[in-house]
């Protein structure tokens, strides 16, 4: 019996070792139209990535793998520990932010997403983090990742601008769609 997509995907803790592979991601251009815009270099990204890491950050960062292979990205953090980004949501829930994205081209566009996140939010998300739902912010104009979300629960809120003046598609998934 061969395995299904959902028993392929796992999610290692991002190390060090790992962040090359991140940088040259996020460098990308499939990534880098919604994803921190690939002007970063690999100092920035040791910078920014080095502190979650180490567990110096609120933001916990996970390779995804599929079949022991990395493919991409993913993050979980409290929205509270982020009281700006909050404030911009204005939601008076406790929540998580989730950001993720598929780095190995060849993975996009096979209905992973969906799976990929689901599975993450019943492994990670809402077993190690006291919240009540899941808040994830596409762009709007990522309808691709609009269409994993939704697959996978996630409904429409509102749209807003962030602190750092990107439009964010907001959506949420309550705990107890997945629970």
């Amino acid at each position: 019996m061969t395995k299904s997509s959902e028993e392929k995907i796992s999610f290692k803790t991002l190390s060090v070792d790992d962040l090359k592979r991140l940088h040259k991601w996020l460098l990308s251009p499939h990534i880098n139209k919604w994803y921190d815009h690939g002007k970063q270099t690999l100092e920035e990204v040791k910078k920014k990535y080095i502190p979650r890491i180490k567990g110096e950050s609120p933001t916990s960062c996970f390779q995804i793998l599929f079949d022991g292979t990395p493919i991409g990205h993913i993050q979980m953090y409290k929205i509270n520990d982020y009281p700006e980004y909050k404030k911009a949501l204005q939601i008076n829930e406790n929540a998580a932010g989730v950001d993720l994205f598929i780095g190995e081209k060849d993975f996009q566009h096979k209905g992973l997403g969906s799976i990929i996140i689901r599975k993450f939010l019943k492994d990670f998300v809402f077993t190690q983090l006291a919240v009540e739902s899941c808040i994830i912010g596409p762009h709007p104009n990522n309808i691709t990742a609009i269409k994993a979300y939704q697959k996978a629960g996630f409904k429409h809120i509102k749209t807003i601008v962030d602190p750092e003046g990107e439009e964010e598609y907001l959506m949420q998934q309550p705990k107890e769609a997945i629970c």
